[in-house]
């Protein structure tokens, strides 16, 4: 058992207000210079819709991630060796600067040279790559919040394995439903973008699973930008540089949360340290496609299994992190509770940025009636299943982006939700839970102190409850170290006292 620690995220899609804070947070803190303009490490997508970059989910086009073979092993869908020389210098799986937005500003002088007259000025958009006059015809999340319009959610690459009829409710304008989805890079377990770098500028610390760019390395090939099949590496135009998500890696170090995570309004985000076996990658990733979501779980280790906590003693991971690990709230969702899943799995990039499937939707369609008098929260007609068919965003479509199509984890994580909900209500309007309540959250795989846990951590956690992170370095953890860039003295004298001791 080779064990390590990874830093990792969830996101509760229930709790999104689509509000762009941690894009902007993110925006802020680390893509200001010139040729990042058009960069969202952190991005919020209207779903359903064509994402960001535009299809960015269609690998058809641009051939991201990893396909099996007939042999069960892993290939990268994007070349081979062979054709990835043949293909350095071009590359026809690149999204274009429209599958992204031609960056702009606007020429606000405009406003001050304008000539006195009737008409009220306006300032000219300008481009930020030729500096010329543009038309602005699309931007980061250019279909926000028109989830039914006949140009981006129609198009969503994850509603083709959707029935058709079910397809026609959604466009229908009174069922029109949406959700938003935020995205940075997954710091995939068994990232593509690393392995199609031809200079080897993209590596993944052993330290805490952040995958970074090399600068001195790189050498623009942007191969990795094409093999990412989150579309989550860009290239700098101006510095020739691939960049990316870093996971705020220099707050991480210092005890803080990473910015978007920190910034965010709903709170829908949670980090923290999980345990995984490194020697179950390879067969984890070459599963049949229905297997994936288990297989993956299934590298992902008890950190209080007193077996796993001597392994990861023995494979150098630090007292800190394991302690930590076993008060991750990643950790509670992904696998306690099992209502976390990994976007596109199919991709077999192991991603290791979780999501809980939005329940919204879902209980919009029948709340009314548990809200009723004359109906019983926690009947025994309520059927969980048949609940979940009436959803107003399709079990399939959801399971297309978190399962590889199967909908029994999306069933399951849902069901769990839903009758959470449902206990939740029955102890608060009529303070006491029935039998018939009990049951339900039995069907749905949970029981009333889980119930309580789930609600408590969705709902009340603290700040140091959502974000548990470890401490970095060893000497941060010697007994009697003293900080110096905490110490109210200069960082010299601050050593020395420490060492002095």
């Amino acid at each position: 058992m080779n064990v390590r620690a990874h830093m990792s995220m969830m996101f509760h899609l229930d709790k999104c207000l689509g509000c762009h804070t941690c894009s902007v947070a993110c925006k802020n803190l680390w893509t200001d210079p010139r040729g990042s303009e058009y960069m969202w490490w952190n991005n919020v997508e209207t779903r359903p819709g064509t994402g960001y970059p535009t299809l960015w989910e269609d690998q058809e086009h641009f051939h991201g991630g990893w396909v099996r073979t007939r042999a069960g092993e892993l290939k990268l869908r994007l070349h081979s060796r062979v054709k990835g020389l043949a293909n350095l210098f071009y590359n026809p799986s690149l999204p274009a600067i429209d599958d992204y937005y031609e960056p702009f500003t606007f020429r606000y002088q405009d406003l001050f040279d304008a000539p006195a007259g009737t008409d009220q000025p306006t300032a000219i958009p300008i481009s930020q790559i030729t500096g010329e006059p543009i038309d602005i015809v699309s931007g980061p999340n250019w279909d926000d919040d028109l989830a039914g319009s006949a140009i981006y959610a129609r198009n969503d690459p994850n509603l083709e394995a959707v029935a058709p009829h079910v397809r026609a409710q959604l466009e229908e304008v009174e069922r029109v439903v949406f959700t938003y989805v935020p995205r940075i890079c997954n710091h995939c377990l068994n990232p593509a973008c690393v392995a199609a770098c031809p200079s080897g500028a993209i590596y993944k610390r052993a330290e805490d699973g952040v995958v970074l760019v090399n600068d001195t390395k790189c050498r623009g090939w942007r191969m990795c930008v094409a093999a990412c099949p989150y579309k989550k590496v860009y290239n700098n135009w101006t510095t020739g540089k691939s960049e990316k998500c870093i996971l705020c890696f220099p707050r991480l170090e210092t005890g803080q949360a990473p910015g978007c995570a920190h910034s965010c309004v709903g709170r829908i985000r949670y980090v923290g340290v999980l345990l995984y076996d490194a020697d179950k990658i390879p067969s984890a990733a070459s599963v049949p496609a229905g297997d994936l979501v288990h297989s993956q779980l299934s590298a992902i280790l008890d950190p209080h299994d007193p077996k796993v906590v001597a392994a990861a003693e023995a494979s150098g991971v630090d007292p800190g992190w394991i302690e930590a690990a076993g008060r991750s709230p990643v950790y509670r969702f992904v696998k306690e509770w099992g209502i976390a899943l990994p976007l596109h799995p199919e991709y077999r990039t192991m991603a290791m940025m979780f999501y809980v499937p939005p329940l919204s939707p879902l209980m919009s369609t029948y709340e009314d009636g548990l809200a009723a008098p004359d109906v019983h929260p926690a009947h025994t007609d309520f059927d969980l299943s048949a609940d979940l068919d009436r959803a107003r965003l399709p079990i399939e479509y959801l399971a297309n982006m978190f399962s590889a199509g199967d909908v029994k984890p999306v069933r399951a994580a849902l069901a769990k939700m839903m009758a959470v909900r449902a206990f939740k209500r029955r102890e608060s309007v009529e303070g006491s839970v029935d039998e018939a309540t009990l049951e339900l959250l039995h069907r749905a795989g949970s029981s009333a102190r889980e119930a309580e846990e789930m609600y408590r951590l969705t709902t009340l956690a603290s700040f140091q409850e959502r974000f548990v992170i470890p401490k970095y370095h060893r000497e941060t953890q010697i007994e009697g170290h003293v900080d110096p860039l905490a110490h109210k003295g200069s960082a010299g004298r601050g050593y020395l006292q420490a060492s002095e001791r």
